[in-house]
């Protein structure tokens, strides 16, 4: 006990209570984190206490009070100070009393946190409105309501000397391949760092080693714990780091990262043109600044029914550094818009786009086209399901405009001929960023291309190596109904 109040140091905590009693007639203390319990929870397991009288406990104390006198169904023994302390500070009861060599952790924790609303990033029209929460268990939780399998997994790992943050490690035993699960769960394991003070993402960065400079998302991330379990269903394991709303999916490729929810709550005929919309405005917001940059340095490249693409007069500023300026002007907007207020956001956005784009086009610094094709383009960036995604479509789109602008023709070719082989080179945990495509596999490339019925789902991702690779295993036509002949 003195260990113990010189490493936590009560006295200088003001959260820290340590709570002395006497249980049965012997010395106890009671150590818990103010604010991290439930107090009434805690009331209702400590109200046998005054009950027991002085003589019970003279024989097996521990023994007897860990199984007849604390009524609670989380209780477990700990036997060592470090044991102690690293339940205590994760929100649990420690439990010690004088001469007993253990301690009793009782787990009646109460996190504060928010509701599981539904995520901005991915609202839907029509479907479930709950969403992932900062508590891990709330999180886990929305997953075992959504699969109520039991192989389904949900393991649990300490990251962080001094965080001690708690990771789940989350699959399907049945299904996930377990290479991929003992590949992510020793890459957990060989975390060596303080903390996690930026959750998931840092544990992103320290899982995926030396492809920090690869602006493409190695993971998927979503709040939504449908989109967790469809995953999940599909051999995928997920990430979910403790105070963070965010699950990581992996292993991923780029076209996981173009699929949202409202495909697949809408209508198959509905879900395949809001993906191709999807697309389109994913392939608009790469290469439609860069493609109309070079037409208008280079207007011999154009048949002579499209000439009227190009500005007639290029104006005060080249059309290279117009570009660039409205580029950045679009994500200075952007960026103000997050840090304003929700009441003076509109505004901000309001401001941006009339007065800067609209005057800045009369004043003769912008080309009109330069303002369209740049708002074009960050629609189909807003449009990105994953932000991930968008942001690094959006940094391939300058690298494409920065080479068009010096290289012209050459220059264009070159930027997205470098695009596609980085796409090509780049893997999410072994697993080829643009299979279906490449390696080519034509069935799951027409799931990608068309959003499938759910009857015609049979089966998984064949890249994923799937150890039961049938979503529908033994489904045979329906029996015809036989009905009674009717008596004459």
């Amino acid at each position: 006990m003195a260990e113990l109040g010189k490493r936590l140091d009560f006295a200088r905590n003001f959260d820290l209570v340590k709570r002395e009693m006497v249980v049965g007639g012997k010395p106890a203390a009671l150590l818990f984190v103010n604010g991290l319990i439930s107090s009434e929870q805690l009331s209702l397991v400590l109200q046998e206490f005054p009950e027991i009288g002085s003589g019970e406990l003279k024989i097996d104390t521990f023994q007897k009070i860990f199984y007849r006198y604390i009524a609670s169904g989380q209780v477990t023994q700990v036997g060592t100070v470090e044991e102690v302390i690293n339940s205590f500070l994760s929100g649990p009861v420690a439990l010690l009393i004088e001469k007993e060599p253990q301690a009793i952790i009782i787990d009646v924790r109460q996190y504060p946190g928010r509701a599981p609303d539904e995520p901005d990033l991915e609202k839907v029209t029509r479907g479930s409105r709950d969403g992932f929460a900062e508590t891990l268990i709330l999180n886990t939780a929305l997953l075992r309501r959504r699969i109520r399998d039991p192989r389904l997994r949900l393991e649990h790992l300490s990251v962080g000397a001094r965080s001690r943050t708690d990771v789940a490690i989350a699959y399907i035993e049945d299904i996930a391949k377990p290479d991929i699960v003992d590949s992510v769960r020793e890459k957990i394991n060989r975390i060596n760092i303080d903390g996690l003070p930026m959750a998931e993402k840092s544990v992103e960065e320290l899982i995926t080693p030396g492809t920090y400079w690869n602006p493409f998302p190695r993971v998927r991330y979503t709040e939504r714990p449908d989109v967790a379990a469809a995953h999940l269903l599909d051999g995928h394991v997920i990430i979910m780091v403790d105070t963070s709303p965010s699950a990581m999916i992996l292993p991923v490729t780029m076209f996981h990262h173009l699929q949202h929810a409202e495909e697949f709550r809408q209508n198959p005929s509905v879900g395949v043109y809001i993906r191709w919309v999807r697309y389109i405005g994913v392939v608009i917001s790469l290469i439609l600044t860069p493609l109309w940059l070079l037409v208008a340095l280079e207007p011999q490249l154009l048949p002579a029914s499209l000439k009227f693409i190009g500005p007639k007069n290029a104006g005060a500023v080249p059309l290279f550094l117009q570009f660039f300026m409205a580029e950045v002007a679009v994500d200075m907007i952007r960026v103000a818009t997050i840090h304003t207020p929700s009441p003076i956001a509109t505004s901000t956005g309001i401001i941006g786009a009339i007065l800067l784009g609209q005057l800045a086009a009369q004043v003769g610094l912008f080309v009109p086209e330069v303002v369209l094709y740049v708002a074009a383009a960050a629609i189909g960036t807003f449009l990105t399901p994953s932000f991930e995604l968008a942001q690094a479509n959006r940094l391939a789109r300058l690298f494409i405009l920065l080479l068009t602008g010096f290289f012209r023709l050459p220059g264009f070719i070159l930027g997205v001929v470098a695009t596609f082989v980085l796409l090509v080179t780049t893997r999410s945990f072994g697993v080829p960023y643009l299979w279906p495509l490449l390696p080519f596999n034509f069935r799951a490339l027409g799931h990608v291309l068309v959003r499938p019925p759910v009857a015609v789902q049979h089966s998984r991702p064949a890249i994923l190596q799937p150890l039961d690779p049938d979503r529908q295993p033994g489904m045979a036509p329906a029996k015809k109904p036989v009905f009674p002949k009717r008596r004459t």
